[in-house]
């Protein structure tokens, strides 16, 4: 990545991860600053994140504290619940009254670990930001642009969820684990004799402090579930039942949809402007493409000639051959091979070229 100041900041959640990637980075020689960065105010949020699957509790702050104690060097507590909660935060609530599933996590890794950190580090001298992600990024000396790669480990990688980081931003990127595997790190983790070495994963929103999507947004909305309980519920275009609010079913559920059709349904579409449910069958959920916005390219500049990806729509996807291009007003088109199943506005999508992202953007529509 270029000449980079001695002097990096990571980025420590009090995980194992971020532990080990500021413990790899001291033996290195850099001189390191540990931040833990505060997001949101527990009392806004329903309470206090607690248990180890959690990265922004309280314990985790403490977590990282004393790692960052025992590495011998220093740590601070950053407080972003503001810049949290406009960025994040009220983008999540707007999706879902929009009738889409956002990934809160795409908007967090852009604006706040990078733009946030990357303005803070500059304040502190330092030249470079760390985390604990599984990803790589490298400099293409043909083209002078920042790649983005997986992870080596596949299990773990999660470049998915970085394809939202500005060329400015992976200029000023380590990724200390992108070549370790997980058991690999948890080995670094007890060689260092961190006591995080054992720590669990993080799985849930942080900000959704029981991974209850639907209180969350009963509270943060006042009025909310008055205003769109008893919506129709339609299959085969006719009205077979009233809902408890388009806001709490997304693309493909299955599950708690208040309505026992003899067979397998699942939800085919959501209208906000009507607080409609439309139900359909496994059948109905395949679309052969996608648009999407908010596009964000890293291997290439443009994507204006149609090149042939594997795309992604979810976190958990492995992927689809696909045709992307750009489309005139600056949207990406996305053709896949084979017909995708629940493609999910307010999702990413995001492409590949073997282990390199070529881009992404947030689902607009199935088409």
């Amino acid at each position: 990545m270029g000449t980079v100041s001695r002097r990096v900041v990571v980025a420590m959640s009090g995980g194992v991860d971020s532990s080990v990637a500021a413990a790899m980075l001291v033996e290195q020689g850099f001189e390191v600053i540990g931040i833990t960065l505060k997001t949101f105010r527990y009392e806004d949020v329903g309470g206090t994140p607690s248990g180890e699957t959690s990265c922004c509790s309280l314990d985790g702050i403490n977590d990282a504290r004393a790692v960052a104690a025992h590495l011998g060097i220093p740590h601070y507590v950053l407080d972003m619940s503001e810049p949290f909660d406009t960025q994040v935060i009220q983008p999540f609530i707007a999706e879902y009254l929009a009738g889409r599933t956002p990934n809160p996590c795409v908007l967090c890794n852009r604006t706040i670990k990078w733009e946030e950190l990357l303005r803070k580090s500059t304040a502190l001298g330092a030249e470079a930001i760390a985390t604990g992600h599984y990803a790589r990024v490298l400099k293409d000396e043909v083209t002078g642009r920042h790649r983005l790669l997986r992870g080596v480990d596949g299990a773990k990688d999660q470049s998915y969820a970085l394809w939202g980081l500005t060329q400015e931003s992976l200029a000023r990127t380590l990724f200390p684990l992108g070549a370790m595997t997980k058991a690999e790190v948890r080995e670094a983790a007890r060689r260092f004799g961190l006591t995080t070495a054992g720590k669990g994963e993080s799985f849930e929103i942080c900000f959704i402090t029981d991974n209850n999507y639907e209180r969350f947004l009963k509270e943060a909305v006042p009025g909310l579930e008055q205003k769109v309980q008893g919506g129709p519920l339609v299959m085969d275009g006719e009205v077979v039942g009233t809902h408890r609010g388009y806001p709490f079913f997304t693309i493909g559920q299955r599950r708690g949809l208040g309505f026992a059709a003899g067979e397998p349904v699942f939800v085919k579409s959501i209208d906000p402007a009507t607080n409609r449910v439309e139900l359909g069958r496994d059948a109905d959920l395949h679309a052969n493409g996608l648009r999407a916005s908010h596009v964000n390219m890293i291997r290439y500049a443009d994507c204006r000639e149609p090149r042939s990806v594997l795309a992604r729509i979810r976190y958990l996807d492995k992927g689809g051959a696909a045709t992307a291009a750009t489309l005139d007003d600056g949207r990406l088109e996305v053709r896949f091979d084979e017909p995708r199943r629940a493609i999910t506005p307010g999702q990413s999508v995001v492409l590949y070229e073997g282990d390199d992202v070529v881009g992404g953007g947030i689902i607009d529509e199935a088409c």
